[in-house]
């Protein structure tokens, strides 16, 4: 996700501080990893230098002045380019999860605990998620239907691999 135009996103509903941009988006967008304040800043700074956004005021405060961001024509029309784009789907054809079952079965370690170890720790994250999308509102429900479908596909994975581990064994032994 581009930390740029998810700001330009918010700023288009309203015009926003830096201190109320970053709790929009850890509300909305972040709720395991909150952004760091430099992080919001440094954003901000690029999107000014890009003209995508424009200090709308400025108000003085007990610390340092207190800007307040609005989107400009340009990050609209920037906004609008990259809402109509389509993501490129990420086919996982590197996985970490893949080399550790390779490497067990390459040194002679059970790959089959490795999958179990790893079976056990998606069905605790899929019950997570599903607590959570009982309690959330729509746009939370939204966003762990999307995780929970990724996480059943990968337990598919790790059945269909389970199955053929055997086989899988003499494949990467005869390499």
């Amino acid at each position: 996700m581009s930390l740029g135009q998810t700001f330009v996103g918010l700023l288009e509903t309203r015009p926003q501080h830096g201190y109320d941009l970053k709790h929009a988006y850890d509300a909305r967008f972040a709720t395991k990893r909150p952004l760091a304040y430099g992080q919001v800043y440094a954003t901000l700074s690029r999107l000014l230098k890009h003209g995508f956004v424009e200090v709308d005021s400025v108000e003085p405060g007990a610390g340092p002045e207190r800007k307040r961001y609005t989107v400009t024509e340009a990050g609209i029309t920037d906004m609008e380019r990259w809402l109509s784009q389509p993501e490129s789907p990420e086919p996982y054809l590197q996985s970490t999860l893949y080399t550790k079952v390779v490497l067990a079965l390459l040194t002679g370690r059970p790959a089959d605990e490795i999958l179990d170890v790893q079976r056990t720790e998606h069905l605790r994250q899929m019950r997570e998620l599903t607590r959570r999308k009982t309690r959330g509102d729509l746009a939370d429900q939204l966003i762990c239907d999307h995780a929970l479908f990724h996480l059943e596909a990968d337990l598919r994975w790790l059945e269909l691999t389970a199955a053929r581990l055997h086989d899988l064994a003499g494949e990467v032994r005869q390499r």
